[in-house]
């Protein structure tokens, strides 16, 4: 479990100066429970908003492994404070303030083969056995243990003085604050530890490479740089005492990264996984002396005033694409950030019933600009929009990730629905990676939320992978979120009871015509155990009533019945700057159509200049083609087919999804 940042006062201030106060629940909240009765209207359209699904958002932290090998995890991550300084060569790692700051060795079956055997290559052919891709942490800190296999304390009773907390299995171990509460200072980093820069990581990849692969034939696939940099001064401050800086993190991060980059170009990295809401602002050195003065340091902090006043986040990214314009080589892939809750007794095992509201409503945090944080932070947060924002303008192309976040109690069957939201949240709104850190044992709550995205029947089904409109009037009540599924085209429905009773709510899907039936496969605290297949649901005209038990997940299952139409999509010429393309439309439905508008986005940057045999506009990346009146007709069984020339600059690739007014088409 990690570590937050204490000094709620210092922290206080900071929301207080920056404008947010704190707020009591939402009013909405107070009719959670209002209950057996009318829910929220439920609406999905099909056709819009269209986006890919990132599988890669179903990952974990040290997953277990029958887990893992079960829902087919995409991700598992190899971090936490010990991995900042982990030595490969010894598999040694200091717990840092986790445990006394002290390095310990793991138990290997041959120590004299290291570093082969270590805990590090378990883990990753763990995930290799899973068909699971391994993010794994790298430092950047500057220091790892000594090469010795030995337990080593980094505020030594003997060397040190009395201490307030003492390891009970070691009494000379102890946590480095003095009887008076006052951290001891002036201690020797080398107690424990030896330099380890560029090169040390350099020859971990190496390692890894020559063992398993490089990243693109099977080896590890992500280094994360590093861990929670800006609280080094709290977590790891036997050895780095003082704040990072802006200018050490990027003098670290090009070090590093390049290093990564240069050893195994395949590999993604990610960075610089600050601990949290502060660290989008404020680099370490920051938090620190803001932390010790208060009051108007929040408005100026000294760090961020000597590099013109740019927020880290921001200021981070600006000196990543400033690399790759003076280099040719990215070396950051993923802007990564943790994000935990920071509202009272939610990252926990608290389950009373204010925290159960609050942890539920929470989830909001990640996404919603009308969302006003009930914590010391105490002003709109919305996580994922805010990094994608950032990304966008400062390094664009750069993907987002959060490789730690729990929004607590995932063995109880409230963690397990605000988890269920947290992954639809993430699906929605587009992240593109992301880990749970303390995953939930196979039984608990929290898997059966991973199993409704990635096994929901046993046999492997998935949610679909690409996302579409969904929208609840109450989503604090019920949350809904749907997709499409590419391997089959099936609609899946994920429709959340966020309250402890039940509801019905009325479901609209856009686009079916005449009689629909669903699948039907429900988790929830009437049986904590199992994922249950029930009854199919009857849509007319794509309209339901769903009964929604308290406290459950329900996912509906629809196959293409509605989607009467293929689109086949044709580059006929392409040369450089220009093509012609054609599209060819066909009736699979029951029923003839008298007129038809067809639409896509382009992934690419074409632009549309004339066309043949229908009325074509652009908006953007989104094209509209509609018939010519003369071949406005298409019988059951017929088709038409029109054409188009276009121009293109950097990417000409092909649109994937297409609609027939107002319905998904099959891709032909």
């Amino acid at each position: 479990m990690q570590r937050r940042p204490a000094l709620l006062v210092a922290l206080l201030a900071s929301a207080l100066v920056s404008g947010g106060l704190a707020v009591g629940p939402p009013a909405a909240a107070a009719g959670r429970a209002a209950a057996a009765g009318g829910g929220p209207t439920l609406s999905v359209d099909p056709a819009a908003a269209r986006h890919p699904i990132s599988r890669d958002i179903y990952g974990m932290n040290f997953a277990d492994a029958a887990l893992e090998k079960e829902l087919k995890l995409p991700v598992d991550r190899w971090g936490g404070n010990a991995t900042t300084r982990y030595n490969y060569l010894t598999d040694t790692s200091n717990r840092a303030s986790d445990w006394y700051f002290e390095n310990i060795p793991e138990n290997v079956a041959d120590p004299g083969a290291l570093p082969d055997g270590s805990t590090a290559d378990q883990f990753v052919e763990k995930d290799r056995a899973a068909g699971t891709s391994t993010i794994m942490t790298v430092p950047l800190i500057g220091w790892v243990p000594k090469p010795a296999r030995e337990k080593l304390c980094g505020f030594s009773i003997a060397k040190y003085g009395p201490q307030q907390s003492i390891d009970p299995w070691d009494e000379d171990c102890g946590n480095g604050i003095a009887p008076d509460g006052s951290f001891i200072t002036g201690n020797d980093p080398t107690d424990t530890s030896i330099p380890a820069g560029a090169d040390f990581v350099a020859g971990w990849v190496k390692y890894l490479g020559d063992r398993y692969g490089d990243a693109a034939h099977g080896g590890v696939k992500f280094y994360n740089l590093d861990n929670e940099p800006d609280i080094w001064h709290e977590t790891h401050r036997d050895v780095h005492p003082k704040g990072a800086t802006y200018d050490e993190m990027k003098a670290t991060t090009y070090a590093v990264a390049s290093a990564i980059k240069a050893t195994d170009p395949a590999a993604k990295t990610l960075g610089p996984a600050g601990w949290g809401w502060n660290s989008v602002t404020l680099s370490g050195a920051d938090q620190q002396t803001c932390n010790t003065q208060g009051g108007s340091c929040w408005a100026n902090p000294p760090d961020r005033a000597a590099h013109g006043g740019v927020d880290f986040g921001a200021w981070y990214l600006q000196q990543m694409a400033a690399y790759e314009k003076a280099h040719g080589t990215r070396i950051l892939d993923y802007y990564d950030n943790h994000w935990y809750p920071q509202g009272n007794g939610i990252f926990g095992e608290n389950d009373d019933e204010a925290t159960q509201a609050l942890r539920l409503r929470s989830t909001r945090g990640l996404w919603d600009p009308t969302y006003t944080d009930e914590s010391w932070i105490g002003q709109t947060v919305k996580a994922i929009p805010r990094m994608k924002a950032l990304t966008e303008a400062n390094y664009p192309g750069t993907k987002t990730a959060i490789t730690e976040y729990n929004w607590g109690a995932l063995d109880k069957v409230d963690g397990g629905i605000a988890q269920a939201d947290i992954l639809g949240i993430f699906g929605r709104e587009g992240l593109d990676l992301a880990t749970l850190w303390g995953p939930p044992a196979n039984d608990d709550p929290g898997a059966y939320a991973f199993r409704m995205y990635l096994n929901y029947d046993g046999a492997g089904s998935a949610f679909g992978d690409t996302s579409v409109r969904a929208a609840s009037t109450d989503q604090d009540q019920v949350a809904v979120y749907a997709a499409e599924r590419s391997s089959d085209r099936n609609l899946t429905v994920m429709v959340i009871n966020k309250s402890p009773g039940a509801v019905t709510a009325p479901l609209s899907v856009a686009g079916l015509v005449g009689s629909s039936r669903a699948q039907v496969y429900q988790y929830g605290q009437a049986d904590t155990k199992a994922v249950k297949h029930l009854a199919d649901q009857t849509l007319t005209d794509g309209a339901a009533t769903l009964s929604l038990p308290g406290y459950s997940i329900t996912e509906l299952v629809l196959p293409p019945a509605g989607r009467s139409c293929t689109v086949t999509y044709t580059r006929q010429s392409v040369w450089l700057g220009g093509f012609t393309a054609a599209v060819d439309i066909r009736n699979t439905g029951d029923t003839a159509l008298d007129h038809w508008t067809v639409k896509w986005n382009y992934p690419g940057d074409q632009q549309v200049t004339n066309a043949w045999n229908a009325k074509v506009t652009q908006n953007g990346k989104s094209v509209t083609a509609s018939d010519m009146d003369y071949n406005a007709r298409i019988g059951v069984g017929g088709s038409t087919s029109f054409g188009f020339q276009g121009t293109w600059t950097s990417n000409d690739s092909p649109p994937t999804a297409f609609t027939l007014n107002g319905t998904p088409c099959a891709v032909g």
